[in-house]
Order: structure tokens, then C-alpha cells, then sequence
């Protein structure tokens, strides 16, 4: 059984996730349709789609993004496991007809996370009660989709995580990094904007033992759902 990742840049990649996948008996296979654009993305076989981060807009008007927002509303509606992140949770909101702009500050770094009454009760984020401090690169946000249960907020962007039906994901921040993908963020090119307005780049180690074990909680269990539908 594999799930197919959809990149938008190498550095952006399952980081955690890939090891959640693997503890439940799950490959995986990247569709970097930015840099080859025939490579075979076939989403009815798959187990579930997982679409990542990256430096662009939601609303470039770039081909490999339409193709991804065509497959994000075929492969919701038909009930695969689809889960987004940053960029990918960008995606999700648009190609559900939700609106995504600048939000009124960037948040990077570590930023406490909070849930709401809602996330006590999601498959994924259940028991997750206190708030977390996780790892954030992103300067836009997006309006709740019509119909999605609303899951987690900062005080700078107050759409942080959302669930459409019982197959859709979407997570602005980052659950899934690593440190040396963190230090691989701070030294990419594209990145040395945002960082000058920080002033100093984040700790790469900042809160990453407690990440990792929020990755392997909620990501093992978008992995179990994505395994026992693909077991059907």
C-alpha cells in the first residue's frame, strides 16, 4: 500500500511523516510535478494523498497547482484520506472554494498552538488538550472552507487546522519537521527574505523532542485510517 506525496520543493519534504507511514505498514512515493510534470500520479490507487509545503502562493497561477487542486477535489469527494500541510492545507482550502491571502504577520519559528473543543473529538488531534509549541514557516492563511469543523489556532492567524467530512485534513503549521530540515529551511536561498525580517533564524532543536512525538501520534493515525481504507 503506498500514499502518494505531492511536493512543491525537494527541501519540503515527509520529513516525521514518512517514519508514522512506515510504522503502519504504508509507502509512500513523491509526485514532483513541479519538476516533471509526467510523472504518474494515479490517486485511485493509492492510499492516501498527502500534500506538502512550499514557498509559493496557493493562488500562483502555476500548471502543477491546478492539477493538484483538480485532484484534491476528485480525491475528497471520492473519500481517500487527504491531508495538507502549510501550503498543501493552502490547497485544500482553495480547491474547496475558501479564500487565501497574506495573513497580518508571518509566523516562523516556535509558536504555541491552541485547539479547540472541536479538536477533543477529531481522529486525529483527540486527547491533544493543552496547547503545543510547534514549528511555523508561512506568511499567508485561509477562510474556513463551508462545512469544516475548525480544530486549532495562534493569536497571530486564527485558521490553524481544519477537517472537511472524515477525510480531509488541513494543518498550517508543521508537525512533520525534522531539525536538519529546519537548518535546510534557514539556508535555502528563497528563505533568506523572511529571515532578515526575523532577525535571527529559529533553533532548528527549539521543541523537537515534543514534536516528534505529536508527529507520531497524529500522523500514525491519518496513516491507520489511510491503511485500513486501502485494506477495504
Amino acid at each position: 500500500m503506498e500514499v502518494l506525496a505531492f511536493r512543491h520543493v525537494a527541501l519540503e519534504h515527509l520529513g516525521l511523516i514518512a517514519r508514522a507511514l512506515a510504522e503502519r505498514g504504508l509507502g509512500y512515493r513523491y509526485v514532483d510535478w513541479f519538476e516533471n510534470p509526467e510523472a504518474e500520479a494515479d490517486w485511485r490507487q493509492a492510499a492516501g494523498l498527502i500534500f506538502m509545503g512550499g514557498p509559493m502562493s496557493a493562488n500562483d497561477d502555476l500548471g502543477f497547482l491546478r492539477r493538484e487542486l483538480g485532484v484534491i477535489r476528485e480525491a475528497s469527494d471520492a473519500g481517500k484520506p487527504v491531508l495538507g500541510v502549510c501550503l498543501g492545507a493552502q490547497l485544500i482550502a482553495r480547491a474547496a472554494g475558501a479564500r487565501v491571502y497574506p495573513n497580518p504577520v508571518k509566523e516562523i519559528g516556535w509558536l504555541p498552538v491552541y485547539w479547540t473543543e472541536a479538536a477533543r473529538r477529531d481522529p486525529l488531534l483527540a486527547e491533544l488538550e493543552k496547547p503545543e509549541v510547534v514549528f511555523h514557516w508561512h506568511g499567508e492563511t485561509f477562510d474556513l472552507p463551508a462545512g469544516a469543523e475548525w480544530l486549532a489556532y495562534t493569536e497571530a492567524c486564527p485558521n490553524q487546522a481544519f477537517r472537511l467530512g472524515g477525510n480531509v485534513w488541513g494543518f498550517q503549521f508543521h508537525l512533520e519537521v525534522t531539525p536538519e530540515m529546519i537548518a535546510q529551511w534557514c539556508a535555502a536561498e528563497d528563505n533568506q527574505g523572511d529571515l532578515r525580517e526575523l532577525g535571527a533564524p529559529p533553533d532548528p532543536h527549539g521543541n523537537a523532542a515534543r514534536l516528534e512525538e505529536l508527529s507520531r501520534l497524529v500522523f500514525g493515525r491519518w496513516a491507520e485510517l489511510a491503511a485500513r481504507q486501502a485494506a477495504r
